[in-house]
C-alpha cells in the first residue's frame, strides 16, 4: 500500500480517477498524453510515446496465458470505438477515390462497408465518409510497414496517413524503443486473403460444430475455415477464401444461414513461431504501443 500510496501521490489529478479505479481491481482507462516526445515532465520517453495507460490490475499478468488472450489488450470502450471509426472512414474515402462511390462496382467499398456495419457504425456516418470525398482537401495514404518482433517473430503494420515520413519515423521509434525493429524480409510470412467471419450459432440460434462449418466451407467455395476469437474473445468461425471470392463467399454462407461478422482483407501467416512467456509479454507490449498509434489500421503477427 506504500507504494500505490506513492504512486498515487505523483499522479495529476485528472489521472487519480483512473489509478483509483486500478488498486481496486478495476480495468484503468488509459489516457491521451499531450505533451511532444521527450518532453513529458512526468513521465519518460519510453512511457510516452503516443499514449500512456496505467495497467495496475489484474489484467497485466498475462505472461502464461495463449497468445490470442494476451496480445488482445482492452482500451477504453468509448474511446477505442471513436478511433475504429475514423480510421474506417478515412478507408472510406480512399476506396470511393480509387473505385468510385458504388459499392456494386467497387468491391474494396463493399468489404469495408461490411466490416463498418459489424463494428456497428452508424449508418449516417458511412454516407458521410462515402459523399464527404469531393469535400476533402487531405490526401491519406495507405502504406504497409514490416518488422521483427520479440523471439524472432515477424510482424506487417498497416498504416493509414496523411503524412508518411511522420508516420515512419514514429513507428520506427516505438519498435525500437519496444524490442522490435523495421525491416525487409516480413512480408514472406504472410498470404493475402480474402475472411469471412461468422458466429457459432447459426440464424436460428443452433450451434455450428467444426465438422459442419467445413462442409459449410466446401459448398460456399472457401479454401478453408478455422476456429478463432472476435475482438470480444469470443469463439468464431474464420473462413478463408480467395481475394476475388470474397463477396461471393460471403454472400453464400449468409444463404447457408450462417451469422456473418464481417467481410475483409486480412494477412494469414503461413509461418508460425513460438515464444517464451518472457517474450509474450514483451510482444503483447509492443503491439499495444503500435496498435496505440493514430495512424496504425492493424498489425498482423505470426505468432503461434
Amino acid at each position: 500500500m506504500a507504494v500505490a500510496a506513492a504512486v498515487f501521490g505523483r499522479v495529476k489529478w485528472q489521472y487519480k480517477k483512473s489509478l483509483l479505479a486500478s488498486l481496486l481491481g478495476i480495468q484503468a482507462s488509459s489516457f491521451r498524453c499531450g505533451f511532444p516526445l521527450d518532453s513529458c515532465p512526468q513521465h519518460s520517453s519510453s512511457q510516452c510515446t503516443q499514449s500512456t495507460g496505467l495497467h495496475l490490475s489484474a489484467t497485466t499478468s498475462a505472461g502464461h496465458n495463449k497468445w490470442s488472450k494476451v496480445k488482445h489488450v482492452k482500451g477504453p470502450k468509448d474511446d477505442a470505438r471513436s478511433r475504429v471509426f475514423a480510421k474506417l472512414s478515412m478507408m472510406i474515402k480512399m476506396a470511393v477515390r480509387e473505385g468510385g462511390a458504388n459499392p456494386d462496382l467497387n468491391a474494396n467499398l463493399a468489404n469495408l462497408i461490411e466490416q463498418c456495419r459489424s463494428k456497428n457504425m452508424p449508418k449516417a456516418s458511412i454516407e458521410t465518409a462515402i459523399n464527404g470525398v469531393e469535400k476533402a482537401k487531405t490526401l491519406f495514404y495507405a502504406l504497409l510497414y514490416e518488422g521483427r518482433g520479440p523471439g524472432g517473430s515477424s510482424l506487417l503494420i498497416e498504416v493509414l496517413t496523411d503524412n508518411p515520413k511522420r508516420s515512419l519515423q514514429q513507428i520506427k521509434f516505438l519498435m525500437s524503443k519496444n524490442g522490435g525493429n523495421l525491416c525487409d524480409g516480413a512480408r514472406h510470412c504472410f498470404d493475402k486473403k480474402g475472411i469471412v467471419m461468422v458466429r457459432t450459432e447459426d440464424k436460428e440460434n443452433k450451434a455450428v460444430e467444426l465438422d459442419r462449418a467445413l462442409e459449410l466451407a466446401i459448398e460456399a467455395n472457401a479454401e478453408d475455415v478455422k476456429e478463432t476469437e472476435d475482438e470480444d474473445e469470443k469463439t468464431a468461425l474464420k473462413f478463408i477464401c480467395d481475394i476475388p471470392q470474397l463477396h461471393a463467399v460471403r454472400q453464400k454462407l449468409d444463404s447457408l444461414g450462417l451469422f456473418t461478422l464481417s467481410a475483409a482483407l486480412e494477412f494469414i501467416p503461413n509461418t508460425m513461431v513460438q515464444l517464451s512467456d518472457d517474450e509474450m509479454v514483451h510482444a503483447s507490449h509492443l503491439l499495444q504501443c503500435i496498435m496505440d498509434h493514430h495512424d496504425v489500421v492493424r498489425v498482423y503477427d505470426n505468432i503461434e
